[in-house]
């Protein structure tokens, strides 16, 4: 459904949100392939520790819910050519339920994770409009339907869901990629903050070998680990009234 990258040497990557996580363990799987990473986060020290052990990725320092250092950050990013993907990872999770209800933390989900992403598309969607290249969005599978200690989490990343596939609606015969992007359980610190067993547990690195593999395959939505997503995926599939028994039953709830 994209175009295929099958080769990564000398492609030009802004990765927002690789302090930590996913988007850090992305970075450096990219850089170890021979691409010229650009990497973003609100931790600059974090930042300038990844770029003394990746000699050539370049800091760009960044707090993608201020709109105004948005296109300050993609200009600079863009001062050395065109780039060849744009990846948002940036997130922000806490638990909630409707019994302890926090409107401060529901918006600061939505800023962080959905409002963070648009304004990063508005300062590169020209660029790639221009010369092509690829999109993608770190959503989850917590965005397909509601589940417990979700209440703030989920519906943002069910956001990024759609704001994917209407791009690709949009984006798709132009040669512009892009893709989706939704993991299971991934140990990282947001998902520290976890207190139950979290079923098919990948490591940063592991999440980062999948998530190339789509790009390489030209994926539209990237998902894993498989054994636990196709579950989820079938589980969608289900009534609400079915769907919430299993899930209730499931997280002993």
């Amino acid at each position: 459904m994209n175009p295929r990258i099958v080769d990564w040497q000398g492609k030009r990557v802004w990765i927002v949100g690789a302090s930590s996580g996913i988007g850090r363990a992305t970075a450096s799987a990219l850089h170890a392939r021979g691409a010229i990473v650009h990497v973003s986060a609100r931790d600059a020290q974090a930042l300038r520790d990844f770029a003394d052990r990746h000699p050539g990725a370049l800091v760009v320092p960044l707090d993608a819910t201020e709109r105004l250092q948005v296109p300050d950050a993609a200009r600079q990013v863009l001062r050395g050519g065109p780039l060849d993907l744009v990846m948002y990872c940036a997130g922000h999770y806490r638990p909630m339920r409707a019994t302890s209800f926090d409107l401060a933390q529901a918006l600061r989900h939505q800023e962080v994770n959905y409002v963070g992403a648009l304004h990063v598309l508005d300062a590169v969607l020209p660029s790639l409009l221009a010369r092509g290249g690829h999109v993608s969005l770190v959503a989850s599978v917590a965005g397909y339907r509601g589940l417990p200690n979700s209440l703030a989490y989920g519906p943002t990343k069910a956001a990024l869901i759609q704001l994917a596939q209407t791009l690709h609606l949009d984006l798709h015969t132009m040669g512009i990629g892009v893709s989706v992007i939704n993991p299971g359980f991934v140990e990282t610190p947001l998902t520290a903050q976890n207190r139950f067993r979290m079923p098919a547990l990948l490591t940063p690195q592991q999440a980062a070998e999948a998530i190339l593999r789509g790009w390489e395959r030209g994926r539209f939505e990237i998902h894993f680990p498989r054994r636990f997503t196709l579950w989820l995926k079938l589980l969608r599939l289900l009534p609400f009234g079915t769907y919430e028994k299993l899930v209730l039953r499931w997280t002993g709830l």
